[in-house]
């Protein structure tokens, strides 16, 4: 990290130790994630099969509910197709439910385009968001096997997982998903566009500084939401006020002093929930197509939230 200045010495300094002080019902939440009945409805026979339509066309034979608990099981368990149908049919066998379970091929077709509905707000009390992006890799040919047929080594692609993250709440407000060759700057209007409500603080890495967006960010959440996002260490004034403001308060103060004052040490929490991610969801997409990784990335994002109702950690300083 280039704005580091005193990077060198950091090894001086005492780590700061935490303990969770929460660990009854931090260790129940913890079990009630492998419990099924959180990632199964109650109503699941009455809301099954989809009812009819009335217009031209092929009836469904599974709802977008059906499908959708499906494909969250995958998730959940990092399950292929073929073992998620399964597993399925092996609890509609144990609960003496008879229904049909949509074969593999079915899961994969309606997988793409499925509309799913994220977990609605529950308060109107204004939000502060962090935004971060990772990379997500994509299911290909192992080392190995390239190795043994002495084919040429695949090029690496990967999917770029973009963020919006409450820290006052601990949910993941939004995600959107998008190609390698997409910036940072540019996923922007498309990953806050769905957010409803005030947002009074953005926070965010050197890779979103620019003009657009604090232009684009002020235009969707009105003319005092706060921005904080630092310039790089050579940055020049321009005809930005608000980014102005930052470098001049940089200059003044040092880079250190402003990241204590604005706040942007909170940062720290979205990289911590891509670590989660990555720990709990994986690295990888299961997917092959762009529209079926971008709903396993909406339904992974909706399964994360779930577990955080269930329970999370409560740290306090030692």
């Amino acid at each position: 990290m280039p704005y580091k200045h005193r990077d060198k010495h950091r090894d001086k300094f005492t780590k700061a130790e935490y303990r969770v002080t929460n660990w009854a019902s931090y260790n129940e939440s913890l079990r009630s994630r492998g419990d099924l009945t959180v990632w199964i409805s109650d109503d699941i026979a009455q809301r099954w099969v989809p009812p009819r339509r009335k217009t031209r066309g092929g009836q469904h034979r599974y709802s977008d509910l059906a499908i959708e608990i499906c494909l969250s099981l995958r998730v959940v368990f990092r399950m292929p197709l073929r073992q998620t149908q399964g597993f399925v049919r092996s609890l509609m066998r144990l609960l003496k439910v008879d229904l049909q379970v949509p074969d593999f091929g079915a899961l994969s077709r309606r997988g793409k385009g499925l509309e799913v509905a994220q977990k609605p707000r529950t308060t109107s009390e204004p939000v502060t968001l962090i935004i971060d992006s990772t990379g997500l890799k994509m299911q290909g040919e192992c080392a190995w096997h390239v190795e043994k047929h002495g084919i040429k080594k695949p090029r690496k692609t990967w999917r770029k997982l973009h963020i919006a993250f409450d820290p006052d709440g601990g949910d993941i407000v939004t995600s959107e998903l998008t190609t390698q060759e997409t910036g940072d700057v540019t996923a922007v209007p498309e990953l806050l566009a769905p957010i409803e409500g005030r947002v009074v603080r953005v926070i965010a890495d050197g890779a979103y500084d620019g003009a657009s967006v604090d232009q684009w960010l002020r235009s969707k959440f009105g003319p005092d939401v706060e921005v904080v996002i630092p310039p790089p260490k050579d940055a020049v004034p321009g005809p930005d006020t608000n980014r102005n403001m930052r470098i001049k308060e940089i200059s003044d103060t040092g880079r250190m002093a402003w990241q204590a004052a604005s706040g942007y040490s909170q940062r720290a929490r979205v990289e911590a929930q891509i670590g989660r991610w990555k720990t709990v969801i994986g690295d990888s997409l299961q997917a092959r197509h762009f529209e079926t990784q971008k709903c396993e990335v909406n339904i992974a994002t909706k399964v994360l939230n779930r577990m955080n109702d269930l329970g999370c950690a409560v740290y306090s300083r030692v």
